[in-house]
């Protein structure tokens, strides 16, 4: 039986959610752009649920652009649930840079 367990879906939320605050964090202090990992994010959901070599959607792009949209939509609800926690911890970066602008630090 192919599934995820309870523990595992747990961990992993946490752990998606805790990965991408902290590059959307990074990043921020880096580039001072408040929300580019929440504009990147989709980018990196399309890396992480592709498949095919990257060639393919240079030379096939019709067919690889339809067949990642296909793997998209089958993804399983925890797969979604992860994913979307990831998404959620980019907008928590970019919530928290923007609360810090206001209490007065400069670096953020």
């Amino acid at each position: 039986m192919e599934g995820i367990h309870i523990l595992q879906l747990i961990v992993s939320i946490i752990l998606f959610f805790i990965l991408f605050a902290g590059i959307g964090f990074l990043l921020n202090m880096v580039l001072r752009l408040t929300w580019i990992m929440a504009f990147i994010y989709p980018i990196v959901v399309l890396l992480i649920v592709n498949q095919q070599p990257y060639r393919f959607f240079f030379q096939q792009p019709g067919e690889a652009f339809s067949q990642l949209f296909e793997r998209v939509i089958s993804l399983h609800f925890a797969d979604i649930v992860v994913l979307t926690s990831g998404f959620v911890g980019a907008i928590a970066a970019g919530i928290i840079m923007k609360l810090l602008r206001k209490a007065g630090y400069q670096m953020f």
